[in-house]
């Protein structure tokens, strides 16, 4: 398959629209409920790279086409394999470390991504939500992490879950499997908002543009200082994040930004540096 073949396939799979400094990424599989396949995994991959380098995108919005998010992993794919002469194990720790990186890849982008929830959002689906900085949820959409009802253990869903909620919390869900309704799900820290089904296309854009007209390299300099001080000590947390201060200190939006307000003037256009 050439290049271009391969460029038209992931864009089938997961479409990329950009506006006003908000780029909005469409799990495009509705009939499989926007099931994470191979193929939807690296499409994810590649898009998830092309937004982290290009600086005119400061926002993300992640959502699935159709009436749902996302199943979770695609298990009739998964299922096929099991026909390969190892039973499918090469072929499933290769596809978990793909789906971890993408994972990864989330939280490392530069950017704030939010997850636009309709209807169910299952195993790898509901991981996802988790992995987001952000996540809103139309208010009858419903959350999961139900492999353990089919025999296989949420494991790979469970880190980035049992990084958003409490601990019991996140047990209740992997060893139960029940779905929790969305003001449930907000209640436990899973996702921030909950809002009609009817309002949530608004309150996402919304919200993409807030964090579209902050400093990009404030931005950036501060996710990453999120995720890293969380695995650390208190004492190696404050010192890691005096330095990041210090860091952002020095940037040309602080200097300009932090200017305007002692001078009480409007904030200057954040050029990112």
């Amino acid at each position: 398959m050439s290049n271009q073949a391969v460029a038209e396939s992931q864009a089938a799979l997961v479409g990329v629209e950009k506006a006003g400094g908000v780029a909005t990424l469409t799990l495009n599989r509705p009939k499989s409920l926007n099931a994470l396949s191979e193929d939807v995994l690296r499409a994810l991959q590649t898009s998830l790279d092309e937004i982290a380098a290009d600086a005119m995108v400061k926002a993300v919005i992640l959502q699935g086409s159709g009436k749902h998010f996302c199943a979770g992993h695609d298990l009739k794919e998964m299922t096929a394999r099991r026909a390969d002469p190892d039973g499918g194990r090469a072929y499933f720790e290769q596809l978990f470390a793909i789906c971890s990186k993408m994972m990864m890849s989330i939280v490392r982008l530069p950017q704030p991504v939010i997850a636009k929830v309709r209807g169910i959002a299952t195993a790898a689906g509901c991981q996802l939500v988790a992995a987001c900085d952000l996540a809103l949820a139309a208010d009858d959409s419903r959350f999961a992490t139900s492999g353990v009802n089919i025999g296989l253990f949420c494991s790979t869903p469970m880190v980035a879950l049992s990084r958003n909620v409490a601990r019991k919390h996140a047990m209740e869900m992997l060893v139960l499997g029940d779905f929790v309704p969305a003001p449930r799900a907000a209640e436990m820290g899973l996702i921030n908002w909950t809002v009609p089904e009817a309002e949530l296309d608004a309150k996402a854009l919304e919200i993409a543009e807030r964090i579209a007209g902050k400093s990009p390299k404030a931005l950036k300099i501060g996710k990453r200082a999120f995720y890293d001080q969380a695995e650390m000590s208190l004492e190696e947390a404050y010192a890691f994040a005096g330095r990041t201060m210090a860091e952002n200190m020095m940037a040309l939006d602080a200097e300009a930004g932090i200017g305007a307000f002692v001078a009480k003037q409007p904030m200057p256009e954040w050029r990112g540096e």
